[in-house]
């Protein structure tokens, strides 16, 4: 990721769900931190173990990282992020991941509309689901 890189520390992790604000919908919730020492977002991934075993957990980690790769430049700069992946999303595709996230970008008004477009988008692929 070029401007983003991650929020590892459990510290870190408080002070955003303290001081944060949060968005939800069915896939995901958004913790949001606007920083004014950086112009590098840090971006923290948490997948409960309600959610599924450990590899399904790590799969939709996989998803929400890039999901977010992807569409890096679209988010503005200066943000400390967390998504939380909701038991709901464990049957969830790339897809509606990516829609969630954008969803929720653009309701903490934190997506920039008018930034490059870079992500993947289904019309895009001759990807077959099982």
């Amino acid at each position: 990721m070029k401007f983003s890189e991650s929020l590892k520390k459990t510290r870190d992790f408080s002070i955003v769900y303290q001081r944060g604000r949060s968005y939800a919908n069915r896939t995901l919730v958004l913790y949001v931190l606007r920083r004014k020492d950086s112009d590098r977002n840090r971006v923290g991934i948490s997948v409960s173990k309600k959610v599924g075993n450990s590899v399904v957990r790590h799969h939709l980690t996989r998803l929400v990282r890039e999901s977010y790769r992807l569409h890096e430049t679209e988010f503005d700069r200066g943000l400390d992020l967390i998504v939380l992946v909701r038991p709901g999303a464990k049957e969830s595709d790339f897809f509606t991941v990516e829609r969630a996230l954008l969803a929720l970008g653009k309701r903490a008004e934190i997506k920039d509309h008018n930034a490059e477009k870079g992500g993947i988008h289904e019309e895009d692929h001759d990807m077959v689901h099982p």
